[in-house]
């Protein structure tokens, strides 16, 4: 992530954190992500791409206090907010780092990335290094955003379109020599096919009108 992008989503902290907890069919659809980790108590866990922390509790709650929460975000006041909100947990840790190189070990249990794929330029491989992270049974989940392809998509291709720009750096663009959202759209591809091609089970779900796709991957 580039120093501008960094600054960018650094600055909008709070309001990500607040669009992150509140917006309405946000916390079933956190809650579902945890559910496809297929986590037991003891677990670890690892969410690349962190955020404000919205999924850490989620985890916690799934793995017990005998198991361990790592999140990894790039982007200072972002993991601020995440240490914030999850101080009460010792044993829920928030770490600076890129989701691409993980500064911990593995092998883990799971590992989730959710809205983080469209972010990076190599998403295919990113997954790939996830599967290889993850030991023998465990599990890889991926939750985007991309396109509808539903009969009624045109008016709700267009709002994505619109926030995809506006939750882009530097969102002063007018112009691009290719639409954000038709990029995002190919990354997010690019991811879930790897994981797909990974793992020797697959579950994938939509959401919210056919915009969010969920896909969980057990990786033999």
């Amino acid at each position: 992530m580039t120093e501008d992008a960094q600054a960018f989503y650094g600055r909008w902290a709070r309001l990500y954190d607040l669009l992150a907890r509140k917006t309405p069919g946000i916390v079933a659809l956190r809650q579902r992500a945890a559910d496809a980790c297929r986590l037991e108590p003891g677990d670890t866990v690892v969410e690349m791409g962190c955020g404000t922390g919205a999924n850490l509790p989620f985890f916690r709650s799934a793995v017990g206090p005998e198991g361990t929460v790592i999140g990894i975000d790039f982007t200072a006041p972002v993991l601020e907010r995440a240490r914030e909100l999850t101080a009460q947990y010792d044993n829920v840790h928030v770490i600076r780092g890129d989701a691409t190189a993980p500064p911990v070990s593995g092998p883990v249990d799971a590992v989730l990335a959710t809205f983080v794929v469209g972010m990076l330029s190599n998403p295919a491989g990113a997954v790939e290094d996830w599967t290889k992270f993850v030991g023998s049974g465990g599990h890889v989940v991926l939750v985007n955003a991309a396109r509808s392809d539903r009969w009624y998509s045109p008016p709700v291709n267009a709002l994505f379109h619109a926030i995809t720009v506006l939750s882009t750096p530097p969102t002063t663009k007018l112009r691009y020599e290719t639409a954000p959202t038709r990029r995002l759209d190919e990354r997010i591809r690019h991811a879930h096919d790897a994981l797909r091609e990974n793992a020797d089970a697959v579950a994938h779900e939509t959401h919210v009108l056919g915009v969010v796709r969920l896909t969980g991957g057990r990786i033999a």
